[in-house]
This record gives structure tokens, C-alpha cells and sequence, in this order.
């Protein structure tokens, strides 16, 4: 499979899923041709495509004027979906997103409208701007890939992706998300003010475009993007990494600052994602360095502090970094679990043995 062109998408066969290579060199195009306009935030792109290559959705949260929204306009448009957005106000009702049923006078019945979330990429910008009922209107479409209106259910395309913005900033006419909203997206970004150089690249590549909007053309196609996500499912994990991966969140649970700690979606978000970066790499096998680097992005926005710990300032990305460093790497996991084992076996055979002393 080749790219014929700069500006012709790289196509696959339906149902054939990719080799890692080939999963790499065009994760690597990908990232490329977004960064040749998203200055600056080549860490979180790759955190964004990777969590589209296992399955998930995204949240970019950061202060305005960040390109937010600039960020996943152009991965919409690099891996080649159809894109919506939807700018998220305070009267924006579910109908809004999910579509509704209208009359139709030529047949003289109502049928089914369908509305912006049916594309491959729904982009919600400024997710917590608009109300909590409006907002567990996307519950069922991000868990599930489908909507109910009036007890009808409708499949979404796939793939099928959210990718929302949300400002943290601002108090006054937002809603914050709740857990179990949050809990939906496999990944939480965080951009962050660039440097002097990188900020200095943004003026230019603006005025070195000579417009405003910024574009992004294909490198690949929905069906190619699939066959991507297909190659990426087909990579086994190690049973080590799995139950570093639960060490992980488990540990997050006992955490002194934590009054709710990461689910299992969390350790297996961590894990999926870990896995997806792997692949990204030109690896197929998943290292530790993949876990630690995804684990903030995949379980910081899980957690629930305690009262002390929100009063006090802390983060919960502080947590999940300190957790981190504590947690033994998986080395140290599988001996500890051979150790445990040994135990195990070993205690039915010596209870006899006591019993015959006594």
C-alpha cells in the first residue's frame, strides 16, 4: 500500500488488517502533515492518535486560544473522516446532537432526522459550556457507538470518534463534566503554553500562509484508519504488562488523596492506549515506558480527591505520578506473583504434615 500523492489518501483493502510497520509509517505521515500546522504539540497529537487507534475518545482541556480545537480539526482531516462541530452553548438541547424526529407532509409521517454526531469525527467545542442533560447526550453514543430517540435506536458510522475541548478557567455559565462523562473519554490532554521558539513558529507559519484557516489534507481514509485500529487489536500484551497495568490503578484506589479511585475501564484504557503507542513505535510488544507515559493522560481526569487534598492544591496528575513511581515495574510484578504461587501450592501439602505432628 502506497501513497500516491501528497494529497492522495492511502487506501486498504476492506477487513485487512495492518502490519505494525505499516501502522507506524503512516501514524508517522499522520502526525507529520497535522504538525505541518499544529505547531508545538507533537507529544499530544501522538496521545490523541493513539487513543483513535484503540478505540477511544479524546478531551482536550487548557485555557483558550491554545489550538484546541485547530488540533482536532486537522487529525479529522488527516485520517481522512467525515467531521463535524458543534459549538456547545447553554441552550443547546440532546435533539441538537443527536437528531430528532420531524414531520414529513408528503407522506404524512414523522421519520428520522439525523444530527451532527452521525459522522466519523464529532468535535464538541467547549464541551462543558452547555447543560448536564444536553452533555449525557453524547453517554450512550460514546459507550456504545449508537443514539436512542423515542426508543428507536440508530448505529453510528465507524469508526466513530468524539473528540471534545472544555476550559478550565471559566466558572461562570459552564457545567462541569461529571465523572461518569469523564470517565468516557479513554484519554484527558493538556497542551500547555509553548516555549518562545514555538510560539515564535506559530506567528510565522501564520503569516507564511498568507489566510486564516489552516488546512489539512488526507493521508488516509476511514477504511485505511480502520484496518489501522484492526492491526493494532491483533498485538498481544504480555500478562506482566496487563498486571503492571492493574498495580497501577489499584494503586490510585488506596492513595491517601483519593476518594475514588480508577475503574477498570482506567487500567484497561491505560493499557489499550499503552498499546496503541507501542504499535505507533514500530513495536509489536508493549514496554513499561509505553504504560508511564500514557498514565496521566488516561487516568488523571478518574480521580476524585478527597476534600483535604482539593483544599490543599493538589492535582491529580500529582497523584498519578507519584503513584507511578511507586508502583514496582513488572519485573518485579511476575516475581512477586511466581512467589505467590509457590506459597499457594505449597500450603495444602504442609497442613497434613502438621496434623500428623499434633
Amino acid at each position: 500500500m502506497t501513497t500516491d500523492s501528497p494529497t492522495s489518501p492511502a487506501t486498504a483493502q476492506q477487513g485487512a488488517a495492518l502490519p505494525v510497520a505499516e501502522i507506524a509509517r503512516l501514524s508517522s505521515e499522520v502526525l507529520d502533515r497535522v504538525g505541518s500546522v499544529v505547531v508545538g504539540m507533537r507529544s499530544a497529537l501522538e496521545l490523541a492518535l493513539a487513543t483513535i487507534l484503540a478505540g477511544g475518545h479524546v478531551l482536550f482541556e487548557d485555557v483558550p486560544g491554545l489550538g484546541k480545537t485547530l488540533a482536532a480539526r486537522s487529525i479529522a482531516a488527516a485520517i481522512g473522516l467525515d467531521f463535524r462541530r458543534l459549538q456547545c452553548t447553554p441552550d443547546l438541547l440532546p435533539a441538537d446532537i443527536t437528531g430528532s424526529f420531524v414531520f414529513a407532509p408528503s407522506t404524512a409521517e414523522f421519520v428520522f432526522r439525523p444530527g451532527p454526531i452521525f459522522t466519523g469525527l464529532f468535535l464538541a467545542d467547549e464541551i462543558n459550556r452547555t447543560s448536564p442533560k444536553t452533555q449525557s447526550a453524547l453517554l450512550e453514543a460514546m459507550a456504545e457507538g449508537q443514539v436512542t430517540v423515542e426508543g428507536q435506536s440508530f448505529p453510528l458510522p465507524q469508526p466513530f470518534h468524539v473528540v471534545a475541548t472544555s476550559n478550565p478557567i471559566e466558572f461562570e455559565g459552564t457545567y462541569a463534566l461529571p465523572e461518569a462523562q469523564l470517565d468516557r473519554f479513554m484519554t484527558r490532554l493538556s497542551v500547555g503554553y509553548p516555549d518562545a521558539d514555538g510560539e515564535s513558529r506559530v506567528l510565522l507559519a501564520r503569516v507564511s500562509r498568507r489566510r486564516e484557516i489552516a488546512t489539512v489534507e488526507p493521508v488516509i481514509d476511514g477504511a485505511t484508519l480502520r484496518a489501522m485500529q484492526d492491526g493494532v487489536e491483533l498485538v498481544d500484551v504480555d500478562q506482566d504488562i496487563a498486571a503492571y497495568c492493574v498495580a497501577i490503578a489499584a494503586a490510585t484506589r488506596r492513595h491517601r488523596s483519593v476518594e475514588v479511585g480508577a475503574s477498570p475501564r482506567g487500567s484497561q484504557g491505560l493499557l489499550l492506549v499503552a498499546r496503541a503507542r507501542a504499535v505507533m513505535a514500530g513495536r509489536d510488544f508493549v514496554i513499561p515506558d509505553d504504560v508511564k507515559a500514557v498514565a496521566i493522560p488516561v487516568l488523571a481526569h478518574r480521580l476524585s480527591l478527597t476534600v483535604q487534598a482539593w483544599t490543599s492544591g493538589v492535582q491529580a496528575s500529582q497523584v498519578v505520578a507519584e503513584v507511578v513511581n511507586s508502583v514496582p515495574g513488572p519485573p518485579s510484578i511476575g516475581a512477586a506473583r511466581d512467589a505467590a504461587d509457590v506459597e499457594r501450592d505449597a500450603v495444602p501439602s504442609a497442613a497434613p504434615d502438621a496434623g500428623r505432628q499434633g
